[in-house]
């Protein structure tokens, strides 16, 4: 069945940076997007990052531009997404998903990892 599974996640100083990945399996990851998205304590969950199957279309929230960047390595069946220059209000929950397409812009997702919970505090 459709697997995904997060990791990387953790606590790291304001300023620091680590890097998510999502291991798909189930599927074959080369024809579907894959979104990154985040639940604050408290708050609603928020989509921050997008990627198309062949990378060609990235979407970034406007908050992590210029701090975080998604990959993928189709071979390894794995998703990144690379976060530097943290920040408290980064603060969250992250989960991947897969998306309905191998598109963004259809924004559809059918499946849901677990999470992994980055902490940003001194």
């Amino acid at each position: 069945q459709v697997q995904l599974v997060e990791s990387g996640g953790g606590q790291v100083q304001p300023g620091g940076s680590l890097r998510l990945s999502c291991a798909a399996s189930g599927f074959t990851l080369d024809y579907y997007a894959i979104g990154w998205f985040r639940q604050a304590p408290g708050k609603e969950r928020e989509a921050v990052s997008c990627i198309s199957s062949s990378s060609v279309s990235i979407y970034y929230e406007d908050s992590v531009k210029g701090r975080f960047t998604v990959s993928r390595d189709n071979a390894k069946s794995t998703v990144y997404l690379q976060m530097t220059s943290l920040k408290p209000k980064d603060t969250a929950d992250y989960y991947c998903a897969k998306g309905g397409t191998s598109f963004c812009s259809t924004d559809i997702y059918t499946h849901w990892g677990q999470g992994t919970l980055v902490t940003v505090s001194p």
